[in-house]
């Protein structure tokens, strides 16, 4: 019986089959990637790629006290003679904030009040239904400092009595602010997940942290704050500001002076093991210098004023926390709550008659 020959059509396609496969192999060939991308670059769904829409986000209107009421108290305690008297008749736009490290929390809200269109990672909503976060601009790290640590002494009890006004309380300030949310239905809806707070010293809000871990945190470090409180995955660092003047020369080698210089306090956290070791190692050195103790009087903030610099660095931060923020909360939605006196577990195994679906 004579043998079938193949289709020419067969015959055709091996040999592009084949001749693509060479191709791939070649070391002087088109790679995969390359041609994958030249099939995607060509594609119309890629070839007009826009950038991802800002996150909307929502800034609460607190009640001033915890503004610039913030502010206001600062100055009374702390301020020169007849300060609190000339910030009491001050527009709140007018106020001006008390200058130290922790000063993100005014730029933030300074950033998300300034109307108009701008090239930003948020985008601020007056409608609370359309945001993905809601910010809370309580003013934590200048709230925890407002009264000084030793009050000026008065010349005698009468003066004392006279110049004493209402005590100011962090703490109360703090559970204020906590009882104002929980009365708030989008506080409520996901018990804070999709809300944002500013803490950058690290003992702010530390009465209430237990109470709002479930929200982002915006920190400058979790040295004082314990795991189940704040994470890299929900939280955001953020940087200090700079406590003496940015350098306004030309950046190069030959017109430096000292090769390193370093200011501040040689035992800090952790009885300051990292910097004491630096120190012995560096402050005999040539062209090191190093001074004990911080610079008490600040001149200049961290450069907060550029609006493409760090507050921008920092929204971008809180906006890629959305996605999480989103799967989390329908994630709880699909759970169910076990009863009280059942043992608590990952997994149901239980009888339909003992649990329920989440409201």
């Amino acid at each position: 019986m004579p043998s079938r020959r193949p289709s020419p059509v067969i015959l055709l396609l091996l040999a592009l089959a084949l001749a693509l496969l060479f191709l791939l192999l070649s070391p002087s060939g088109p790679s995969a990637s390359r041609l994958s991308h030249s099939f995607i670059s060509t594609s119309p769904s890629s070839s007009a790629s826009s950038p991802p829409s800002p996150v909307k986000i929502y800034l609460y209107d607190l009640p001033s006290k915890f503004t610039y009421g913030v502010v206001r108290s600062y100055m009374s305690a702390r301020g020169p003679s007849g300060s609190s008297d000339a910030a009491a008749v001050l527009a709140d736009e007018e106020l001006r904030y008390p200058g130290h490290q922790h000063s993100a929390e005014w730029w933030l809200f300074k950033d998300l009040r300034r109307r108009g269109p701008r090239d930003r990672p948020v985008a601020r909503v007056d409608d609370p239904a359309e945001a993905d976060l809601f910010y809370v601009p309580f003013f934590s790290s200048l709230s925890l400092v407002v009264n000084p640590i030793r009050p000026p002494a008065a010349a005698n009890a009468s003066e004392a009595a006279a110049t004493a006004g209402p005590s100011y309380s962090d703490e109360a300030m703090q559970d204020e602010l906590v009882e104002w949310l929980e009365r708030q239905s989008y506080w409520r809806r996901h018990r804070g997940r999709d809300h944002v707070f500013i803490c950058q010293d690290p003992n702010a809000l530390y009465r209430v942290v237990d109470r709002i871990s479930n929200a982002v945190l915006l920190v400058s470090d979790f040295g004082r704050l314990r795991g189940d409180q704040v994470s890299l995955v929900k939280d955001v660092i953020l940087p200090y500001s700079h406590r003496i003047n940015p350098f306004k020369g030309d950046v190069n080698v030959d017109s430096r002076p000292a090769l390193l210089f370093f200011m501040g306090n040689r035992y800090r956290k952790e009885g300051g093991k990292v910097r004491d070791t630096l120190f012995q190692v560096l402050e005999n050195e040539g062209d090191v210098i190093i001074k004990h103790g911080a610079q008490s009087r600040v001149k200049h903030y961290f450069e907060y004023e550029d609006l493409n610099g760090p507050v921008n660095q920092i929204w971008r931060q809180v906006s890629m926390k959305a996605p999480l923020i989103k799967l989390l909360i329908n994630r709880n939605k699909r759970l169910v709550e076990r009863g009280t006196n059942e043992t608590d577990c990952s997994c149901i195994c239980s009888t339909p008659s003992e649990i329920s679906t989440a409201g």
